[in-house]
């Protein structure tokens, strides 16, 4: 277990996955208690054909594209990624990531530029705090 006495190594095929719903699931990473206090990461997995609801966070985010092939949809825009491929995403862009295959699985490394981020889904208006998505029950 990684404390915020100091470094750390986080090994993501030992950290329980959050479901998102939608056929997303998130394991986080470096966050608040292990010690950050400037950003937050994590990895979030989308099963075939998976696609998040559009979003806005209230800070910059940078996510890359680990395994896969995405669409990125940032402002408005759709953008075809490919493994390594990267995204900065300035705060309150709307956005979203959907996985082009309907066979594989895609994988996301996201980097939030604030512990104390926040997401607000479009549609509704909703807003949570990362924290309390990754307090979400874990996927079996």
């Amino acid at each position: 277990m990684v404390s915020n006495s100091g470094p750390g190594i986080f090994r993501p095929d030992e950290i329980p996955a959050r479901e998102r719903g939608g056929g997303a699931k998130t394991i986080p990473l470096v966050n608040r208690a292990s010690g950050t206090t400037s950003f937050i990461n994590g990895i979030t997995i989308f099963a075939p054909g998976a696609a998040i609801p559009l979003h806005s966070h209230n800070c910059e985010e940078s996510v890359m594209l680990l395994e896969g092939h995405a669409i990125a949809e940032m402002g408005g825009e759709r953008h075809e990624l490919k493994p390594q491929d990267t995204t900065f995403i300035p705060a309150n862009l709307p956005h979203r990531f959907i996985n082009k295959s309907e066979t594989k699985p895609m994988k996301i490394l996201w980097i939030y530029a604030s512990v104390d981020a926040t997401r607000t889904i479009i549609e509704t208006g909703d807003t949570r705090s990362i924290d309390d998505e990754h307090a979400a029950r874990t996927a079996e």
